[in-house]
């Protein structure tokens, strides 16, 4: 199914946009140094709510069993 998008010649942008507020470029640097992106199954998100948590349970499992070994290619 073709989703067809309502052009009405506008540029408009739309009430709910709103970003007052918004900084321009505020990540640009770190997404420059690299980023990492993982994505937590459902069960996983409830306990490790936000990066903090999940960092601190890594940092925490790497203290107890050490670095794991390098990938290989």
């Amino acid at each position: 199914m073709n989703k067809v998008n309502d052009v009405t010649g506008s540029d408009e942008m739309r009430d709910e946009y709103d970003f007052r507020g918004a900084v321009r470029g505020k990540y640009f640097e770190r997404y420059r140094q690299g980023t990492n992106l993982v994505l937590l199954e459902p069960d996983l998100a409830k306990v490790f709510r936000d990066s903090e948590a999940v960092n601190l349970a890594l940092r925490q499992f790497l203290a107890e069993h050490g670095e794991p070994p390098p990938l290989s290619k």
